[in-house]
C-alpha cells in the first residue's frame, strides 16, 4: 500500500467525477435545475465505494461491506433526490443562488466541479476501509455496520415523512414537525452524519484507520457550517418566515432531542 497507489485511485475517481459533474453542469443549463448535482454526488460516491472495493488491497471482508454499503447508502440517496428533481422545479436554495448569481453560469460551473473535489474527499474513508486487511469479522465491523444500519433507516425515514408531509396541499406554506421532524429540524442530516461512522469501524485494524474519521467531521463540518443546515434554514425561513422561526425555537438543530415547550 503506497502514496502512489491511493493517489492514483483518487485521480480515477476525480476524473471520473468531473466528467459526470460536467454532464450534470449541461443538465442544469437546459433545464435550468440546479438540483441534479445533489443527486450526482451521492450517485458517485457509490461509484467510488464499489471502485475502491474492487481495487483495495485489504481482506475481502471489509473491502465487500464498503462496496455494499457505500453503495446502497449512495444509491438510495441519489434517486430519493432524482425524484424531487425530475418531478418538481427547482430547489428554492438553488433558485436563490440562481438569482443571487444573476444566473452566472460560469459561477455555476465552478459549483460543479467543486463538488466533483468533494466526492473525492468524502471517498476516503471507502478508501482507507477497503485496505483493511483485518479478515476476522470483529467488534468494531460489527458495530459500524449496525451504525449503518440504524443510520440508513433513519435518513430513509426521515426522508419518508418529509415527502409525505410535503405533498398535502394543506401543509403549503407550514414546517413539518411530524415524526422525526419533531426532534431534530434537520433529522436526515444528522442520519447523514451518523452514517459515515459506519466505515471508521469497518476501518479499524488498519494501522491508517484514523483517516477515516474525515468522513464524520468532514460531514459535520459541511452540514452545519458551510452548504448544509445555513443554506437550508435560510430558505426555510423565506419560504415560512414565522413558522419557521417558532420550530427553531422549539426543536433542536441538529442533534434529535426532546422538543422545547414555549412560554
Amino acid at each position: 500500500m503506497t502514496l502512489g497507489f491511493f493517489a492514483a485511485d483518487v485521480a480515477v475517481v476525480w476524473a471520473a467525477s468531473a466528467i459526470v459533474m460536467t454532464a450534470a453542469f449541461l443538465w442544469q443549463y437546459r433545464t435550468r435545475n440546479a438540483g441534479m448535482v445533489d443527486a450526482m454526488w451521492a450517485g458517485l460516491l457509490a461509484c467510488a465505494a464499489l471502485y475502491y472495493s474492487a481495487t483495495g488491497e485489504g481482506a475481502l471482508l471489509p473491502r465487500l461491506l464498503v462496496g455494499v454499503l457505500g453503495s446502497i447508502w449512495g444509491f438510495r440517496l441519489s434517486l430519493h433526490v432524482m425524484s424531487r428533481v425530475l418531478h418538481e422545479s427547482e430547489d428554492g436554495r438553488y433558485a436563490f443562488l440562481r438569482q443571487h448569481w444573476q444566473d452566472n453560469q460560469l459561477k455555476f460551473f465552478l459549483f460543479f466541479q467543486a463538488q466533483a473535489v468533494l466526492v473525492v474527499l468524502f471517498s476516503i474513508p471507502f478508501w482507507i476501509a477497503a485496505q483493511n486487511d483485518v479478515a476476522a469479522l470483529t467488534l468494531p465491523i460489527v458495530i459500524g455496520v449496525v451504525v449503518w444500519c440504524v443510520a440508513l433507516s433513519g435518513e430513509a425515514i426521515a426522508d419518508f415523512q418529509l415527502q409525505r408531509f410535503r405533498r398535502s396541499s394543506r401543509n403549503a406554506g407550514r414546517t413539518c414537525r411530524e415524526g422525526l421532524w419533531r426532534y431534530s429540524r434537520h433529522p436526515n442530516y444528522f442520519f447523514e452524519w451518523l452514517h459515515w461512522f459506519a466505515y471508521v469501524g469497518i476501518a479499524a485494524g488498519s494501522p491508517i484507520w484514523a483517516w477515516s474519521l474525515i468522513g464524520p467531521v468532514l460531514m459535520l463540518v459541511t452540514l452545519n457550517w458551510i452548504t448544509g443546515i445555513p443554506f437550508c434554514e435560510a430558505q426555510s425561513l423565506r419560504s415560512r418566515g414565522e413558522d419557521y422561526r417558532r420550530y427553531q425555537q422549539e426543536t433542536s438543530r441538529f442533534f434529535p432531542w426532546w422538543p422545547r415547550l414555549r412560554g
